[in-house]
């Protein structure tokens, strides 16, 4: 990492680090696995990217609906893959990284279906509005956008929480999303900020867009989910004691 930051002579690599020298740890001895995970992860999305695209572009509801959840559905097994390997670094687990996205697939492909389907249908009706406040004679009113993005937040909330407890634990949905709420409740502001930039993130790819689908290759899903659960991980440990479930060996050379 000393092409982006300068080298600390008592950085030890070999050592888990806290703060921000975690963060350029976790950057150094993860990235080709997360970035590997990223294009699959981005090849799951191209059916609802697609689906969506069309169902736009053809001013069309009843396309919208069928494209996005079966979109989604497709796309649920590869973002709980994305999240399961996000989350592997964060406690470090040394397997292989292809064996790691096997067993991911292979534990939560069903259960990520449901929440694949409702989590593309959201995505599908949000990017339907935004062509129809484009669309519109008039520029939507600044308590239209305020709520737009309000609702986009909440949907960036519940996903940020609900996903890493669908890779990690075998729940019930109304157990998953009761612990979304008690978490809210406990580390609103962490949360919220969490959720903020997230919905940061993605307003700039789409505002800049065509210019921004360049990075998607490189930054695309799993930089900004990386950061997100950096950023509440610890909190998430405390919580759900994933630490204390998953007590791995030390960590081997990353493949």
């Amino acid at each position: 990492m000393g092409l982006f930051f300068a080298e600390d002579p008592h950085f030890d690599e070999t050592e888990r680090q806290t703060g921000f020298y975690r963060y350029r740890q976790l950057l150094s001895t993860r990235f080709r696995r997360w970035w590997k995970t990223n294009l699959l992860t981005l090849a799951g999305f191209a059916p609802l990217t697609a689906g969506i695209s069309y169902a736009v572009l053809s001013s069309s509801v009843l396309v919208l609906i069928p494209c996005s959840l079966l979109g989604g559905m497709i796309a649920g097994p590869f973002l709980a893959g994305m999240y399961d390997a996000v989350l592997r670094g964060l406690r470090d687990d040394p397997k292989l990284w292809w064996d790691c996205y096997q067993q991911a697939w292979k534990q939560n492909w069903k259960g990520s279906l449901v929440p694949g389907a409702l989590l593309g249908l959201a995505a599908g009706v949000y990017a339907f509005m935004a062509m129809l406040f484009w669309w519109a004679d008039r520029a939507p009113s600044l308590g239209t956008v305020a709520l737009y993005l309000f609702a986009l937040l909440v949907v960036l909330v519940v996903n940020t929480l609900y996903w890493p407890q669908l890779v990690l634990f075998r729940q019930r949905a109304a157990v998953r999303l009761g612990n979304c709420l008690l978490f809210c409740a406990k580390y609103f502001w962490r949360v919220l900020g969490v959720g903020a930039l997230q919905l940061g993130y993605l307003v700039v790819f789409v505002l800049f867009a065509p210019w921004t689908l360049l990075l998607l290759p490189v930054l695309g899903v799993w930089y900004i989910l990386f950061l997100s659960q950096f950023l509440i991980y610890e909190q998430l440990d405390e919580a759900l004691g994933i630490e204390e479930r998953f007590d791995e060996t030390p960590p081997c050379p990353p493949v």
